[in-house]
């Protein structure tokens, strides 16, 4: 967020306290853990919580990880491309990751049996590269 461009979002004041909670952490975060980050801020109710998740989302700065019913920082640019999410099971790091060619099957799998789908939201399971480090050590 420290880049002004003529893109950027206005944010309301919840809306960049839970960005910045966000930003500033290790992992996503549930909306009740956000709360607790921000209950020094005035921050008193999930709703608001939700509020601010649910605009910032829109305006495509994060993205909820369905599986950990959890929110993350957007790191890229991917106006065609949905991300693809590798969630470690082990420490629980999310990286987010684009396949333009991924994107494409998806396009032409739901052309070709007639679907038409509102988002794609891809997660995979397994372990990270400083885990599966760690087990062979």
């Amino acid at each position: 967020m420290a880049e002004t461009s003529e893109k950027a979002p206005k944010l309301t004041k919840n809306q960049l306290l839970v960005f910045n909670v966000l930003a500033n952490a290790a992992q996503p975060l549930g909306a009740y853990a956000i709360l607790d980050e921000l209950r020094i801020h005035g921050f008193k109710a999930p709703p608001q919580v939700y509020r601010a998740l649910n605009q910032l989302a829109l305006e495509g700065l994060i993205h909820k990880v369905e599986s950990l019913n959890a929110w993350t920082v957007c790191c890229g640019n991917h106006d065609a491309n949905p991300p693809v999410f590798a969630i470690c099971n082990d420490c629980g790091s999310v990286t987010e990751h684009f396949d333009e060619g991924l994107s494409q099957n998806l396009e032409t799998m739901s052309k070709e049996s007639g679907f038409t789908p509102d988002r794609s939201i891809i997660e995979i399971h397994g372990q990270c590269d400083d885990c599966c480090t760690d087990k062979t050590q």
